[in-house]
């Protein structure tokens, strides 16, 4: 069974925002069994919605749009829907009502273009959208079956959950589907690939193994569709449990979790703390291990220490250090390192100083230079990495580097 997504609006293709809609509502066709075919953006232009719908319904069975419902003239969606199915125009009860008290209750008066968004094509199937004004509706033409629904992303989120995937489920016997994601770091995708290619030469047709790669860290995902939802999970997870045997040492979780959040789990499941030192990076380290609920049970604290000054002050770092050395050195991510852990008494702590660009380097140390060091208990460890010349790469590239470098101090400590 084939699905797939139109978005409708101008602000879409002009990058004004971004479709978040399209992932969220392909992951969650993904979980019932239903593929999707294809993703399409429009703009706010009756041919175009028209082009998309005709060219969508010869590849898919069932096609969901967003956007285009609001009450101005912009938002022709809903127009152009009862053209292509030639229908007229009936004005809903119960729409109107719920518009009604939506006014009432907000203690702000209702005009005709408010009252218009009860008018929906006759032959459609009203779905009530409990969170705003624009009713979803629900087609069944041409053999297809459509849905039209907001495009405000708690509004859409709502009704996908709450009515249209129910419906959906009823519609259709649609596979078990069963998806296993490994996360690995420090391993390129092409080595991985070697390593785990006897093993992927004997996957049975009916599962599929992807390779997810991004900056230092390679996602492997298995992928099994069936009818017995309880076999094709086992089948799964058996062949999931002979990858990570073969390549452990670069495995980092066995779940589809960001790779901080697996830092901060295995931290937490053994009572350890971590602090932060941060120079190039500019607390976007922090950033990303804050942004998970419960970090505060490891990360204690850190400091954006830019200028020398800082490095000095608040970690420590020898004035003769960054004299002899510079900022971006061995020595100096060392003694940033080690004043971090003891300044915020933690177990770990980490620290990166380097040139993330576009200017600041020099023929020794060129933009895209960075050190890492990782201070726990028993040592300090150090890394020299030498990225690109674009400098949000660089303070990405530089975190994830940071956070590997963690994670593998911590299986060294395991073991």
């Amino acid at each position: 069974m084939l699905a797939e997504i139109i978005t409708i609006g101008d602000e879409i293709l002009i990058g004004q925002i971004v479709d978040t809609n399209s992932a969220w509502m392909a992951k969650q066709l993904n979980l019932i069994g239903m593929k999707v075919k294809q993703i399409s953006s429009v703009s706010d232009d009756a041919a175009h919605i028209i082009e998309a719908l005709q060219q969508a319904e010869k590849r898919a069975d069932v096609i969901l749009i967003t956007g285009g419902l609001g009450p101005t003239k912009d938002d022709i969606t809903k127009l152009t829907l009862a053209r292509y199915f030639d229908m007229g125009f009936r004005r809903d009860e119960e729409t109107l009502q719920h518009v009604t008290d939506i006014f009432a209750r907000l203690n702000r008066p209702m005009i005709d273009l408010n009252r218009k968004q009860a008018d929906v094509p006759d032959r459609c199937t009203v779905i009530k959208n409990q969170n705003g004004t624009a009713p979803c509706m629900w087609f069944k033409e041409h053999g297809k079956i459509y849905v039209s629904m907001p495009g405000v992303p708690f509004e859409m989120m709502y009704l996908m959950e709450e009515e249209i995937i129910p419906r959906l489920k009823k519609a259709f016997q649609l596979p078990a589907i069963f998806h296993k994601t490994i996360l690995t770091a420090n391993i390129g995708e092409s080595f991985l690939a070697t390593e785990i290619e006897t093993i992927e030469d004997q996957l049975p047709p009916h599962i599929k193994l992807a390779y997810l790669p991004r900056l230092g860290q390679v996602r492997l995902r298995l992928s099994g569709t069936g009818t017995d939802e309880k076999l094709l999970h086992e089948e799964v997870e058996s062949y999931a449990q002979q990858i990570i045997t073969r390549i452990s040492k670069y495995v980092v979780a066995e779940e589809d979790i960001a790779l901080e959040k697996a830092l901060l789990d295995q931290m937490k499941k053994r009572k350890l703390t971590l602090s932060t030192a941060e120079s190039c990076t500019g607390g976007y380290i922090a950033h990303l291990i804050t942004q998970h609920a419960g970090s505060s049970a490891v990360y204690m604290g850190g400091g954006v220490t830019y200028s020398n000054e800082l490095k000095m002050s608040v970690l420590g770092v020898k004035a003769e250090t960054l004299t002899q050395f510079g900022a971006v050195s061995e020595e100096t991510v060392r003694e940033m390192a080690a004043g971090a852990k003891k300044h915020f008494n933690t177990d770990y702590a980490v620290a990166v100083s380097g040139i993330a660009g576009p200017d600041g380097g020099t023929p020794e140390k060129p933009v895209g230079t960075v050190w890492i060091a990782v201070a726990n208990r028993y040592r300090v460890v150090t890394r020299l990495c030498v990225f690109g010349n674009k400098r949000a790469q660089n303070i990405e590239r530089s975190a994830i580097a940071a956070l590997s470098m963690i994670l593998n101090e911590l299986r060294q400590d395991e073991d």
